[in-house]
C-alpha cells in the first residue's frame, strides 16, 4: 500500500511551465515557498516546518528534516495545499526559469532519485527530501555539485525542474556515459557516479570545457539537461558587466556598426 498521497497531475506549457496537481478531498501536496501559482476555491494553505514526510515524528525528527534541506539550498519552510472542500480541486505550481519540469514516479523509479541542488519544485505530502552525501574525494571536490546532492525518497509523486530542455536515458547494466558536471539533474539510486579527470594538456588549457567530467555508469535511469541555470546566469552577467570599446566616440560607433549594432 502506497504511504504518500496519490495524486494525479499535468505539466501546461513549453520554454515556461507549470504543473497542475488535481487533489481529491483531504489530499495534500507540498511545494517550495515561492512556488504557487493559483489554486481552486476549497484548497487550504498551512506552511510547515520541514517536508511534511515526519510531521508526527516529534520536535526533533521536525529538525531534522528541515536541516537537511537546509543542506541542499532549500528552504526552512514549505507551503502545504490540502483540499478541504468537496470534489476534486487543482492547484498549480510554476517554474523560477526557463526549461522543464520532470514528473518522477517514485514508486516506479526504485523509491528514490539523487538530484541537484535546488531542483526540488512540489510533490505529494509524505515524500522526503534529503541530502545524498558523495562519498569521494574527487567526486565531491570537482563534480560541480559539491559533497551534497539532492535527495527524494517515498512512493509517491515528485516534480523537479532544470534549465533548458531535458533528455531522459535510461542506461543498461554496465553503460557508461560521460557527461558535463553542470548538466546533470539527477538519476535513480541504482546509477553509480563519479568524476573523470579529462586529461591532455591541450584538454585542459585550450578545451574550453573544464577540466574534469561526470561519468554515470548503469543500470538505470538519468536525466540531463542542455543548460545549467550557472551557465545562463554567467552568460547573462558577461553581457550585462561587458563595456563596448571606446563606448561614445566615433571610432565606438563606427564598430559597433560594423559588429551588427547598429549606432
Amino acid at each position: 500500500m502506497l504511504q504518500n498521497h496519490e495524486i494525479d497531475y499535468r505539466i501546461i506549457g513549453e520554454e515556461m511551465q507549470y504543473v497542475e496537481i488535481e487533489l481529491d478531498p483531504n489530499e495534500t501536496a507540498v511545494a517550495e515557498p515561492g512556488a504557487f501559482m493559483m489554486m481552486d476555491d476549497g484548497i487550504s494553505m498551512q506552511t510547515i516546518f520541514g517536508d511534511g514526510s515526519n510531521q508526527n515524528n516529534g520536535l526533533l525528527g521536525k529538525l531534522f528534516s528541515a536541516g537537511k534541506r537546509m543542506l541542499v539550498g532549500e528552504n526552512l519552510f514549505m507551503t502545504a495545499f490540502t483540499n478541504t472542500g468537496v470534489g476534486k480541486k487543482h492547484v498549480s505550481f510554476a517554474a523560477p526559469y526557463p526549461g522543464k519540469i520532470i514528473p518522477l514516479d517514485l514508486y516506479r523509479l526504485g523509491y528514490k532519485v539523487i538530484c541537484q541542488k535546488d531542483a526540488f519544485l512540489c510533490a505529494a505530502k509524505g515524500v522526503s527530501i534529503g541530502i545524498e552525501f558523495q562519498r569521494k574525494l574527487g567526486t565531491g571536490l570537482f563534480g560541480g555539485e559539491g559533497f551534497i546532492m539532492e535527495k527524494l525518497e517515498g512512493d509517491g509523486m515528485a516534480f523537479v525542474h532544470a534549465c533548458g530542455h531535458v533528455e531522459q536515458k535510461e542506461l543498461q547494466p554496465g553503460e557508461l556515459l560521460k557527461i558535463d558536471t553542470g548538466c546533470i539533474v539527477g538519476f535513480t539510486a541504482t546509477v553509480q557516479y563519479d568524476i573523470q579527470f579529462i586529461g591532455g594538456i591541450k584538454n585542459t588549457i585550450f578545451g574550453g570545457e573544464g577540466v574534469f567530467f561526470a561519468t554515470l555508469r548503469g543500470p538505470g535511469t538519468v536525466w540531463i539537461q542542455t543548460l545549467p541555470i550557472s551557465r545562463l546566469a554567467g552568460r547573462i552577467l558577461q553581457y550585462a558587466t561587458f563595456k563596448k570599446r571606446e563606448e561614445g566616440s566615433v571610432l565606438g560607433g563606427l564598430g559597433n556598426l560594423l559588429d551588427g549594432d547598429g549606432w
